[in-house]
Formats: C-alpha cells, structure tokens, sequence
C-alpha cells in the first residue's frame, strides 16, 4: 500500500486569454460618439464631461471630440476624469 497520495497534473491550467484592458484612446485623440476611451476591471478613471460609464465599468465618448484627461483637487483629490471636449 502506498504512502503517499498521487498528484494530478497541472500542465493545462492558466491558458486563458487576456482581457485587452487599458487606454484605448489617448489626450489630444480625436473620438466619435459611442467610442471606448478606456475597459477597466473598477472605477480607476471616472467619467467626467460628455461621457458616460457602461456596465462593464468602460468609458465612452457622448459626442465626438476631443478626448482630454484631467487630475481632481480638493475632496476628490488624486481622481483621474477623463472628459470629452467639442
């Protein structure tokens, strides 16, 4: 009988594919209506002017624009807004 139990083999875990969060378009970038500014897992950035928050916590462009990010002083301070500007 033996003493030990036998171990399972982990060689196919952790082949998944990544979720392609981050910036997806940057200050000073030109966006249309309905565009995704940044996909974030959390509210890292917050909208701010002519945006809005989907279900999925991604920032969109209300309008089309100019993307244009901004830092909050004051009670809100170190929050990063991301604004859209016509």
């Amino acid at each position: 009988m033996s003493h030990v139990v036998a171990g399972s083999t982990t060689q196919n875990n952790g082949h998944v594919a990544g979720k392609r969060l981050g910036l997806k378009k940057y200050a000073g970038e030109k966006v249309k209506a309905g565009n995704i500014i940044v996909r974030q897992n959390g509210s890292v950035y917050h909208a701010g002017n002519n945006t809005y928050v989907g279900k999925t916590f991604s920032i969109h462009a209300k309008v089309d624009g100019t993307v244009q990010f901004r830092r909050m002083s004051g009670s809100k301070r170190g929050k990063y807004f991301i604004d859209v500007v016509e």
